[in-house]
């Protein structure tokens, strides 16, 4: 959807492992940073993990984010393939996808991609992990990949109280109902968002965007 903010995740088929070492990554966020400005999608929060890839993006046009995620996508596994001497495929199949209300959920998604280095074991806090938007986002290094979107600048009047504020959401992290209702949104294709929005998602879209209520529809009258 053009203007929207989308969460996107992309893991190695049968969950195997899709960045081997840092040469892997360099050469991932080589292909994002070209692919980004290319195609005018801004990218608001990302996490390069072992086994799967997450991103928080706003495209400028439509087609824009899949015409990303298949540039990166074979680009790099053209390059892994090479460097690892195999063949074949390497991601699990298209990405995932959903549709955030950005005033509401851009900076709960955010701490939740950027902590997912901590779950996965790759370092004790997320900022230490060097391949993803955490230690931009805390004034630790300058980012070229990232853009910052206009809710993070909500967040504080300058950007040492932006950073701040950014690293005590970090700390404290996602409560679990709305990290589990984020993933689920990812991996169904849902929407997050009030009702107004999920709506006008669904007519911009011109499908459904949100799960069906259980059970049997009631009979009318």
């Amino acid at each position: 959807m053009a203007g929207g903010l989308h969460h996107v995740g992309l893991r190695g088929h049968d969950n195997s492992v899709v960045f081997f070492d840092d040469a892997d990554r360099s050469s991932f966020t080589a292909l994002l940073h070209e692919a980004s400005r290319r195609l005018a999608v801004a990218l608001h929060a990302y996490a390069l993990l072992d086994t799967e890839i997450h991103l928080l993006a706003t495209p400028v046009q439509a087609n824009a984010l899949g015409r990303l995620m298949q540039s990166i996508g074979r680009g790099y596994v053209s390059t892994f393939n090479r460097r690892h001497g195999r063949r074949g495929s390497l991601w699990e199949g298209r990405f995932r996808c959903s549709v955030l209300q950005a005033e509401t959920a851009l900076l709960d998604a955010t701490v939740l991609v950027e902590n997912l280095a901590i779950e996965r074991g790759l370092a004790a806090r997320a900022a230490d992990w060097p391949w993803s938007s955490a230690a931009h986002h805390i004034g630790r290094v300058r980012d070229p990949l990232i853009s910052e979107h206009p809710v993070y600048w909500m967040i504080g009047n300058t950007p040492f109280e932006r950073e701040s504020a950014h690293a005590n959401l970090l700390a404290t992290g996602v409560p679990m109902g709305r990290r589990e209702a984020l993933l689920q949104a990812l991996h169904r294709g849902h929407v997050v968002g009030d009702t107004d929005f999920v709506g006008s998602v669904a007519e911009n879209l011109g499908r459904p965007v949100a799960p069906r209520p259980r059970g049997r529809p009631k009979r009318s009258k």
